[in-house]
């Protein structure tokens, strides 16, 4: 019986003369790899609040050291425990407080009328062709228009007291509300549209079922956009003959080369606009929780 040459084994047999291997081959040692899931997974589980604050603490970290060692000198900036103790008396005597409760009505009242003012502007037009004919060309127009710049008009026309503080917040927060709702209206889906006209929906149930819901989305961010606006435009007005407000207290320090003052002031305005953003951010998980978005990996 024959064997097929194929399915023999291979001859290992060693000729003559060849070198014997006198032990075994090594080996190679395998080191162990974390994957990059894993390693990630790791800093997954960090609480995001202590993610957060990681910079800023070094940011100040930094910045005490400069201070400490002469670096940043306390005429051009004052040191970050300067800075918490005119803080913390501000607060003792009631000045702080006083003055962030002025600031929050002058926000309020302008956030209040340009919301109105640019939401009901950005319906007109959104929802109507004419509408838009009639106004949104003189809207554009004035967006590009510096509203800072219009100061001085404010001025004479309402004179110099609270009147042309609010009116300068209101017209920032207005164009971005405008712009936002605008762009939300005009960018629903038009099958979204069919399929109410299908469902037997006149044009107020479109617009209540149908478009609004589908311009939410763009309200929020509108929103957002304009509690920026209208901290920015707050320090500006404050700048008016203003006699108390956060503003008031940084022209105050600023004629006495208080630069802690500045800062305790600077600080207070970027808690509040965060404040302001987590409050937006809290409405949008209310009202677009039918909407899936991507948060990040």
């Amino acid at each position: 019986m024959t064997v097929d040459h194929a399915l023999a084994p291979p001859d290992i047999s060693l000729k003559s003369g060849s070198p014997v291997p006198s032990s075994p081959p090594r080996l190679l040692e395998l080191e162990p790899v974390t994957p990059q899931a894993v390693r990630g997974a790791r800093l997954r589980n960090v609480p995001r609040w202590l993610r957060r604050t990681v910079g800023p603490l070094l940011l100040l970290a930094l910045w005490q050291v400069l201070s400490a060692t002469g670096v940043l000198h306390p005429d051009v900036l004052a040191s970050p425990g300067t800075i918490a103790r005119a803080g913390s008396d501000l607060i003792a005597d009631g000045t702080l407080p006083s003055a962030m409760g002025v600031s929050l009505q002058r926000v309020a009242a302008g956030l209040l009328l340009g919301g109105v003012t640019g939401t009901a502007l950005a319906l007109v037009s959104g929802l109507s062709r004419l509408g838009e004919d009639l106004i949104d060309a003189s809207v554009q127009m004035l967006r590009t228009v510096p509203w800072v710049g219009l100061i001085p008009l404010f001025i004479i026309w309402l004179g110099i007291g609270e009147a042309p503080k609010v009116a300068l917040i209101a017209l920032g927060v207005a164009f971005h509300l405008y712009l936002n709702v605008y762009a939300g209206i005009r960018s629903v889906d038009p099958q979204l549209i069919e399929a109410g006209e299908s469902l037997g929906l006149g044009r107020w149930g479109l617009v209540r079922h149908v478009v609004l819901p589908g311009a939410l989305p763009g309200a929020m961010t509108g929103l957002r956009y304009s509690l920026a606006t209208a901290w920015l435009a707050l320090v500006f007005g404050e700048s008016v003959n203003a006699d108390a407000g956060i503003g008031f207290l940084m022209n105050q320090a600023r004629e006495f080369f208080r630069t802690d003052v500045i800062v305790v002031c600077l600080v207070v305005y970027a808690f509040l606009g965060l404040a302001a953003d987590v409050i937006v951010r809290i409405l949008e998980r209310l009202l677009l929780q039918w909407r899936p978005t991507f948060t990040g990996q």
